[in-house]
């Protein structure tokens, strides 16, 4: 018998309605025992109620649910105070088994929310269903509560979810969309190459995110990702130092572009275009979360400050301005010098 109730919920209700008439049927408080007995065995909360909606029965599993221990003879619940999904309170006497004996009709496809005596509150859906003698007349009815509070949970972090990911899109877009503006070259294919490198170094980024959760994006992981294919055999060509720091999408990808631009320049004309040269990268956070990141080249050629604005300064500078963020450079003989800093970490 145990073994059909790996049904729904519904049909489960169902069949102890069932059960229920076919043990009267056989009348005897040995029949009445078994139902009895097949109640509390059941992991749900179920419990019955007379005509008039007393409790008549409750099973274990309801103490648990209501976080207290009703009382037979108790009307229509046996939770302590009830709500409506937005929050408005429900009077036990308008609650589903309530609905259910007075229309004597099944109630589904409701939900409701059960507070405990410690304020607890767990999301449900109830499954009220009339009990009728073999005159098909009302005698009371059964009800089987269900918890759903996870799924509701669950529902609520998809709907969060889904925003975060609609707002990350239209950022990521709009960063995109500066990058082609923005991407100055001589030939399709330096275009090419120029903007694929900006799109990786945002993939990256992302996929920091998605392997984190997105709860946040390691400046770490990011610079050590963009400088990964300078870096030389013996670990002295480039050093990166500073405590970890875990950053918001925002601030990731202004990092991101803005770490990708400075080796990609230092690649083509600063110190990482020849094998002499080094980078120093550190950073460092103060008590209120602002964020210092310093780049400094040398053992380079000698460099001077370029004549042109490409998108390695008009939209790395445009970028952190958003953020409401300062970048300095300083075109030293020996290296560029370059520090960028942030009022905050979090965005």
């Amino acid at each position: 018998m145990l073994d059909s109730l790996e049904h729904s919920d519904e049909a489960t209700i169902g069949e102890i309605a069932a059960w229920h008439a076919a043990i009267r049927s056989d009348s005897g408080k040995d029949s009445e025992k078994r139902f009895r007995e097949l109640l509390q065995a059941l992991p749900a909360a179920i419990y019955t109620t007379d005509a008039e909606g007393r409790i008549t029965f409750f099973n274990r599993a309801c103490i648990d649910f209501a976080g207290r221990t009703p009382k037979i003879g108790e009307m229509w619940c046996v939770t302590w105070k009830l709500y409506l999904p937005d929050g408005t309170a429900l009077p036990h006497d308008q609650c589903p088994m309530a609905v259910a004996l007075k229309e004597n009709r099944p109630v589904r496809d409701v939900e409701a929310v059960a507070e405990r005596p410690d304020g607890s509150r767990i999301c449900f859906m109830p499954y009220p269903t009339p009990l009728r003698d073999e005159r098909g007349l009302l005698i009371g009815a059964v009800n089987m509560l269900v918890d759903i509070t996870a799924r509701k949970q669950a529902e609520q972090r998809m709907i969060l979810l889904t925003a975060e990911v609609d707002h990350r899109s239209n950022n990521l877009l709009a960063v995109i969309q500066a990058m082609l503006r923005l991407t100055k070259a001589d030939t399709a294919e330096e275009f090419r190459a120029s903007f694929q490198g900006r799109l990786t170094a945002l993939a990256n980024v992302q996929r920091l995110f998605s392997a984190s959760r997105w709860t946040g994006a390691s400046l770490k992981a990011i610079v050590e990702d963009e400088l990964r294919p300078y870096a030389s055999e013996d670990g002295e060509r480039i050093s990166i130092a500073g405590d970890d720091v875990r950053l918001p999408a925002s601030l990731a990808q202004a990092i991101a572009v803005a770490v990708h631009e400075l080796a990609t320049n230092a690649a083509k004309y600063g110190s990482l275009s020849t094998p002499s040269g080094r980078v120093d990268i550190g950073w460092e956070t103060d008590d209120a979360e602002a964020l210092v990141l310093r780049w400094s080249e040398r053992d380079g050629p000698r460099v001077k400050e370029p004549t042109r604005k490409g998108f390695g300064v008009g939209a790395v500078d445009s970028v952190i301005r958003t953020l409401r963020g300062r970048i300095t450079r300083q075109w030293r003989p020996e290296g560029l010098s370059c520090e960028l800093s942030f009022p905050e970490i979090t965005a």
